[in-house]
């Protein structure tokens, strides 16, 4: 069972708890995490977002803290990094990675698929009124919003268009060449214990996938596109931290 601590007290709606990185906070969050939860232990607990309103090194100083009581009780330390890694969007590999390796720390990528971007779903010729309300490229909404800023553009679906291309030649689909570069070609380890975190808007749709990250690497033409398609984008790709 995993959950997150996301500092909102500048940005949090009406109603909902407040939390910063501050010291007592993480220690706040934490506890009311399993208490909402129903549980006394986490597998994964996330600092989710950077707080520019708590000095880094407070948030750090708790961590290392934490770090201590683990090695003095033997506990797992944290090991875990969760951020955007997918096919083309490679932004952590020049940098963070080579941390990720050196701390021992392991990569777990979220938005494999782009947000859904990386599927038959959209196309350049769309409207903002062509994207299905409550979506997450519905762009009346903030995360709407937040992947057009970061996928709907001329580079990306140029990228994706030319992947689309070559797909189609042996019978692929978008997200079935997405997750198998992740699984094959990407800088990922299973021996590092990175993982790939995939979700579904129904049981048909998680099971392909599954089977999809199964399978072996890609045709030849086909990571061609993927490597085309990701020169594309580079210079536009946004970075990995906010």
């Amino acid at each position: 069972m995993g959950t997150k601590l996301y500092p909102n007290a500048r940005t949090r709606s009406a109603g909902s708890l407040s939390y910063t990185l501050q010291v007592v906070d993480v220690r706040k969050g934490l506890k009311d995490s399993l208490e909402a939860l129903g549980t006394t232990k986490l597998d994964l607990w996330y600092l989710h977002g950077p707080d520019r309103s708590t000095p880094l090194e407070k948030t750090l100083r708790e961590v290392a803290a934490i770090c201590e009581i683990c090695e003095r009780h033997g506990w797992i330390k944290p090991t875990v990094y969760q951020g955007v890694y997918n096919a083309f969007h490679r932004a952590i590999e020049p940098e963070l990675m080579r941390c990720l390796r050196h701390y021992g720390i392991s990569l777990y990528s979220f938005q494999p698929l782009a947000g859904g971007f990386l599927t038959s779903r959209y196309k350049r010729s769309m409207s903002d009124t062509d994207y299905v309300p409550g979506s997450r490229f519905d762009p009346l909404h903030l995360q709407g919003k937040l992947h057009h800023v970061r996928y709907v553009n001329d580079a990306y679906f140029d990228a994706l268009e030319g992947l689309r291309a070559a797909a189609a030649k042996h019978q692929l689909t978008e997200a079935e060449c997405a997750l198998r570069w992740l699984s094959h070609h990407s800088a990922m380890s299973k021996e590092k214990g990175d993982k790939i975190i995939i979700g579904a808007s129904s049981a048909v749709q998680l099971e392909q996938n599954l089977v999809d990250l199964e399978k072996g690497p890609l045709p030849d033409e086909v990571l061609e596109a993927v490597e085309k398609g990701w020169l594309r984008v580079k210079g536009v790709v946004p970075q990995y931290y906010h």
